[in-house]
């Protein structure tokens, strides 16, 4: 296929845009340098096309953005609907008191909720809220959390603190030194780790997690967490930007019954429209008015609109059933696949966000990236992740397969013969955070 006009587009970006993109994992350079069509034209369903006309079936979801699947018609009705009634005024939209409703029926344990717009900005909120009602400023953490200066300056203590939480080689420039040794990370499971953080800070006065990512808690994990937050008067915060929703209505904590103080949602509750949520218990909550937090843009009408709409609809055709149920199906094929063609991958859960790996050590990269050049040749845009939509049905699923049985043993041929660079049509993938230029 040709792709010319998106490569052209993204050589222009990256002179006028620093990073090419406003999000590090929508970067070329993430999937497929000088290769990646970088810019879509329309996207429907489980459908994009790009700026040449290329169709492709996409497995990313907008980075987890999309549950439901792109240009969702019910959601685009009620955005649609608000725009037409004016998306901004002098006065509050309605739908962010139905919204607050909603999630606190769905979360018993929460009593109120504050809005933004995007996830790394609704944790630095509930960070700040966190703080202001614990009266203590050190954040002990586990997981990927954002951008904000909160969370980046666990790397000037340790440049490579934040490297075992998603994205390796975060710098730290511009967080201010002062911050150093106010965010102190642990890795989940560990709970030794958080233990030693309390035992030597006394003033830890927020623990902030993913609840689930690719990993399952072992040994009532979450519970041990909620049990030493008590212990020691700290808020715990639960992020389910990425996992809540997927795997049940509501957060993931749901499932594993362990209530936080407080949760953050993102993208994945308004289906791709800016939207955040910060729910929490009230005593809480009530600390957001000890501090100043406010933005006109959390009280336009599109955003919670859009929330209300995905929500009723995911509830309705119990989205995470589907995804449950097409995630096993992509799991159980792409190790069956791997298995046939002898080839050295690592699959992980759970279902509905599918994560895997080769295992060829320093080759694993270059083979990643011969992988998304292949699969893109046969319409697929896919790199190490598969984020599952409602749209994403049996159907896809089986032409997905079949094409990576072909790409699978194609990267067999070429790791036998010590191929997989020659074979390569540019340069091997960023596998972290680096400059462009």
């Amino acid at each position: 296929m040709d792709i010319n006009k998106g490569i052209k587009l993204w050589n222009r970006a990256k002179k006028i845009i620093p990073g090419g993109s406003q999000l590090l994992s929508k970067r070329s350079e993430m999937f497929l340098p000088e290769q990646w069509p970088s810019y879509y034209k329309k996207a429907k369903g489980v459908e994009i096309w790009d700026l040449d006309g290329n169709k492709y079936i996409d497995v990313n979801a907008s980075i987890g953005a999309c549950i439901l699947g792109y240009a969702d018609p019910d959601v685009n009705r009620a955005v649609k609907k608000a725009i037409d009634n004016g998306s901004n005024s002098t006065l509050n939209p309605p739908e962010e008191v139905e919204l607050a409703e909603l999630l606190c029926k769905l979360h018993s344990w929460a009593k109120m909720v504050r809005y933004a717009r995007g996830g790394g900005e609704a944790m630095a909120v509930a960070v700040r809220i966190a703080r202001a009602y614990s009266g203590k400023g050190k954040v002990a953490f586990c997981g990927y959390h954002g951008w904000q200066d909160w969370y980046l300056a666990a790397n000037l203590a340790n440049d490579k603190n934040l490297d075992g939480h998603l994205l390796p080689g975060l710098e730290p420039r511009g967080v201010p030194r002062e911050l150093k040794g106010t965010a102190i990370p642990f890795h989940y499971n560990k709970i030794e780790e958080l233990e030693k953080i309390v035992s030597q800070n006394k003033d830890i006065g927020v623990i902030v997690m993913e609840p689930l990512r690719h990993e399952e808690p072992k040994n009532n994990f979450l519970k041990q967490v909620r049990k030493i937050a008590d212990k020691i008067g700290a808020v715990l915060i639960f992020d389910e930007v990425t996992i809540g929703w997927r795997l049940n209505i509501g957060g993931v904590h749901l499932k594993y019954g362990v209530n936080p103080d407080l949760a953050v949602f993102a993208k994945g509750i308004s289906n791709g429209f800016p939207m955040a949520a910060i729910i929490g218990r009230e005593k809480v909550m009530q600390a957001a008015q000890t501090s100043f937090i406010s933005s006109s843009s959390w009280t336009e009408r599109i955003g919670p609109a859009a929330a209300l709409a995905t929500i009723k609809k995911m509830i309705e055709k119990k989205v995470p059933q589907h995804l449950n149920k097409i995630g096993k199906f992509i799991i159980k094929g792409l190790k069956q696949v791997a298995e046939n063609n002898n080839l050295k991958i690592t699959v992980a859960g759970p279902p509905p966000l599918i994560s895997f790996s080769f295992n060829y050590g320093e080759e694993s990269q270059a083979i990643r990236t011969l992988f998304t050049q292949e699969m893109l040749k046969r319409g697929i845009l896919i790199s190490g992740g598969i984020y599952l939509t409602y749209s994403f049905k049996e159907k896809e699923a089986k032409r997905f397969l079949k094409a990576v049985a072909e790409t699978f043993g194609l990267l067999k041929k070429a790791i036998d013969n010590n191929q997989v660079r020659w074979q390569l049509r540019g340069p091997i993938a960023h596998a972290g955070f680096k400059r462009l230029t």
